[in-house]
């Protein structure tokens, strides 16, 4: 059975308490504590104030006045460290605060930075671009067949530092909330033809296949075709930096519902740890920091697919084995006659 509950459990230490307060001395204290211990191995519930009454070492009325004067003070004490908690969690929680205010502003003057530096980058590259085409079409005069060669090499240099630029720009407007979509009727059947004819003279290079799988008839999607288009180009770029000469690219669109079409990039390549899976989305992050990293590129990539994926009220998904390849894949709703 549950000992009767009585004012004196909630007071930790009486003993010491009635002594301190001159209510007890040490000698009837432990008389008591003997009693109490006897009662209890008698099988008899015996609290230390019930000893004392038993012995005739204290009175009713001063036991109750005791214990009462105890419950004041732990209820005190616990007030107290309740003001004092909530002062504190109110200290954090502002300070919390402020560090989410300050994080902000860095992140919006990271992004007005890049903008600005990419702004001011595509202006003198443009220059640069337009007179390699002119050189390299010899517009502005003959040229040796080493020159011709050397310039081929600029020009793929410049259209990747271009690429670059364009990408920086892009995370910059997302980052303030300025990504837009100009949505229309995509065939993206097309887009990923495009995507794959362009991506086959550099997985050509690393002696990668690269093919595609469309479904037969069908319908359109609606969407931002460019932006459609650049993440197709991203996921076919990133499959093929990552995957070693004589593997494959796949790029699969199919109608998996009425409504519905899932499209997917699967690669052969190196794979990523299961538990560093969210990393690639983090921006400016490489999986392989290290200065002698093998695989280039400014880790802004696969953010900035995330972020239109879902600006499309899609989801992209990422499946990854270790060492036998990776697919990323998302559906997109298609336009249907009557629905």
């Amino acid at each position: 059975m549950q000992p009767q509950l009585s004012p004196e459990m909630l007071v930790p230490r009486l003993g010491e308490y009635l002594v301190k307060s001159g209510h007890l001395s040490e000698a009837d204290l432990e008389k008591a504590l003997a009693y109490q211990q006897e009662q209890l191995l008698a099988g008899k519930t015996c609290l230390l104030g019930q000893a004392l009454l038993d012995l005739d070492l204290l009175k009713r009325s001063t036991l109750d006045q005791a214990v009462t004067e105890q419950i004041i003070q732990l209820r005190s004490a616990l007030q107290s460290a309740n003001r004092n908690l909530e002062r504190r969690v109110e200290e954090r929680t502002a300070e919390l605060q402020a560090a989410i205010e300050r994080l902000s502003e860095l992140s919006q003057m990271k992004a007005n930075f890049v903008a600005n530096v990419s702004h001011e980058l595509r202006t003198p590259l443009t220059h640069i671009i337009g007179y390699l085409e002119l050189m390299a079409t010899e517009s502005l005069g003959p040229i040796t067949p080493e020159q011709k060669h050397a310039l081929e090499v600029s020009q793929r240099a410049s259209g990747r530092l271009e690429n670059l630029i364009e990408d920086l720009i892009m995370f910059s407007l997302s980052a303030r909330g300025q990504l837009s979509l100009n949505l229309q009727s995509v065939e993206l059947d097309r887009l990923v033809n495009l995507a794959v004819k362009s991506a086959v003279s550099k997985a050509q290079e690393r002696s990668v296949n690269v093919h595609a799988v469309i479904d037969d008839g069908l319908p359109p999607v609606q969407a931002d075709p460019q932006k459609i288009a650049w993440v197709l180009n991203q996921l076919l770029d990133n499959s093929i930096k990552f995957t070693p000469a004589h593997g494959r690219v796949v790029v699969s669109l199919r109608q998996e519902a009425p409504n519905l079409l899932m499209l997917s990039v699967t690669d052969t390549g190196i794979g990523i740890p299961l538990a560093r899976l969210q990393e690639i989305f983090e921006p400016f992050h490489q999986l392989d920091s290290s200065p002698t990293r093998h695989y280039g590129g400014t880790g802004l990539g696969l953010s900035l697919v995330r972020q239109i994926v879902e600006a499309h009220g899609s989801m992209l998904d990422v499946q990854s084995v270790e060492g036998r390849g990776t697919t990323f894949k998302f559906p997109l709703l298609a336009l249907v006659e009557g629905a």
